[in-house]
């Protein structure tokens, strides 16, 4: 992006997960992977875990698309705290009318319901295909897949919310070593497009605790659609109920999966922290 002119932003986050939100709709180019980064760098730039882009609708049945870059300006699939935040940021520019409507990520088309404790965004349904991940090595799905790293086991799920997760359970996110064995996942040729990693702990059939690294970025004070991965592999493990709340650092969502062929839905916070401007 070399146009000069200033550049309006809303800075929003959802349960800590932060974001810069650009309206592009004007016709105003996307940002390259070199001004994402510049943007959300937190000591030069405005700071934030991912860039969120508001531009046209692709479908009929969208009121707008949006687009996801990572901290480090690789682009991303999907993100769930994203996917409430731009609801709420359409919900007040009037682009979305009532409490009910669709919206369209890199992923698909997802439907939104307001209500009072904030949005409910369908995530699609979960993939479980291991070339959908994509998870280089397996020709079927398995539950746990192992892979050796340094030499020493290693046992996760694996899930697709139309961005790859790995998700490893753990008796105390606490003690879990997320710093090290969340990058070193990500390196593993068996994830060829990286990975976000998912440590979870099982606290009541009904609450999951949860830390996730991700891809891009790092560990984050929460992650949406690894909230909606690390739900969907315990449930069918039969470790917790259909519906659970998961713990992340930055606050709670709420996580319904009905039915293994039904989308999931998660619920939770979008909150807008300031209005801005960016001067190239």
């Amino acid at each position: 992006m070399n146009d000069p002119t200033p550049l309006r932003f809303s800075k929003m986050h959802g349960a800590g997960n932060d974001f810069v939100v650009l309206d592009l709709r004007g016709g105003r180019p996307a940002p390259d992977a070199e001004l994402a980064a510049r943007l959300a760098d937190r000591h030069r730039g405005v700071g934030c875990d991912q860039l969120l882009t508001i531009e046209a609708p692709r479908s009929p049945d969208a009121v707008a698309s949006y687009r996801i870059w990572n901290a480090d300006g690789s682009l991303a699939g999907q993100c769930g705290n994203g996917a409430r935040c731009v609801a709420a940021w359409l919900v007040r520019d009037g682009t979305a009318g009532g409490d009910d409507f669709q919206m369209e990520s890199p992923a698909g088309l997802h439907r939104v319901q307001r209500g009072q404790a904030g949005f409910a965004v369908a995530m699609g349904v979960p993939r479980w295909d291991p070339a959908q991940l994509p998870l280089a090595g397996f020709d079927t799905p398995q539950d746990p897949y192992q892979v050796l790293l340094d030499g020493q086991p290693v046992s996760f799920g694996a899930v697709s919310m139309g961005n790859p997760h790995a998700v490893l359970q753990v008796d105390d996110i606490a003690l879990a070593p997320v710093a090290t064995l969340g990058p070193a996942l990500q390196r593993l040729p068996a994830f060829p497009e990286s990975v976000n990693v998912g440590f979870a702990q099982v606290v009541s059939p009904t609450r999951i605790a949860l830390r996730v690294f991700e891809r891009g970025v790092g560990e984050t004070l929460a992650c949406g659609s690894g909230a909606c991965a690390a739900a969907v592999v315990l449930m069918r493990r039969g470790l917790v109920e259909r519906s659970v709340t998961v713990a992340l650092p930055g606050g709670d969502l709420q996580i319904d999966w009905p039915a293994d062929d039904a989308p999931v839905v998660m619920s939770g916070p979008a909150t807008f922290v300031y209005e801005g401007e960016w001067n190239p």
